[in-house]
């Protein structure tokens, strides 16, 4: 039986035989471990028995955020790129952990700066190429090949619910990039009122509004940090 102290933060795991990737761990709660599906970005909870480990590797190809990329360590990253951070070495300066994923800024021959404002060394990630490459491996799900992409967006929805239908509604202290502002605007949930949301700078939006892909990204919840 896997223990809850062998779980970590950032760790990519399998839950219900779909790739996520951990970004919480309250063991106060039955459901203690915090996951974040790498395909849609759905937040989801688990105990931890029901998660079983998995360390990316290059070549590995997964879906993030509905695109599918494949991970490589023979270029380094340009400007725009997207990387995954599998051997973090922050400095105090720096806010970064195990298999975040960011865009890169800038470039220098020492590493990259990304949008979060991270300096991040060229031995510290891997490159995520969008697409699929004709040597990669799958690894979306644990146990079963994906049929396509088509099959693949059945199996993941746009929206936001648990397995009884209900929208998932956002905890307090979860951080969300609102997306579709050039600026890279954080904020976070600081109350929720019923079916209102209020967050930091005076942003007061719905859950579904929050939860709109192409509004809001969620980040990470400050409480676990």
């Amino acid at each position: 039986m896997v223990k809850l102290y062998q779980v970590r933060k950032g760790q990519f795991v399998y839950y219900n035989n779909k790739l996520h990737r951990v970004y919480g761990i309250k063991p106060m709660y039955k459901q203690s471990v915090h996951l974040i599906r790498l395909s849609d970005l759905t937040q989801h909870l688990a105990t931890a028995a029901e998660v079983e480990k998995y360390k990316p590797k290059e070549l590995d190809s997964f879906v993030y955020n509905h695109k599918p990329y494949t991970l490589r360590k023979d270029r380094k990253a340009q400007e725009g790129d997207t990387i995954l951070i599998t051997n973090p070495t922050p400095d105090s300066l720096d806010h970064y952990s195990l298999n975040e994923i960011e865009v890169v800024d800038t470039v220098d021959h020492k590493g990259v700066i990304t949008m979060d404002s991270n300096g991040i060394k060229h031995n510290e990630y891997l490159l995520m190429v969008p697409g699929r490459s004709t040597e990669s491996r799958v690894i979306d799900y644990q146990t079963v090949e994906p049929a396509g992409e088509e099959q693949l967006n059945m199996d993941y929805p746009d929206m936001h619910t648990n397995n009884s239908g209900n929208l998932l509604m956002p905890n307090l202290g979860d951080v969300y990039k609102q997306t579709n502002n050039d600026a890279s605007f954080e904020t976070m949930v600081v109350a929720i009122q019923n079916q209102t949301v209020f967050l930091g700078g005076g942003f007061v939006v719905s859950p579904e509004e929050l939860l709109d892909r192409e509004k809001w990204q969620f980040q990470y919840n400050l409480l676990d940090q």
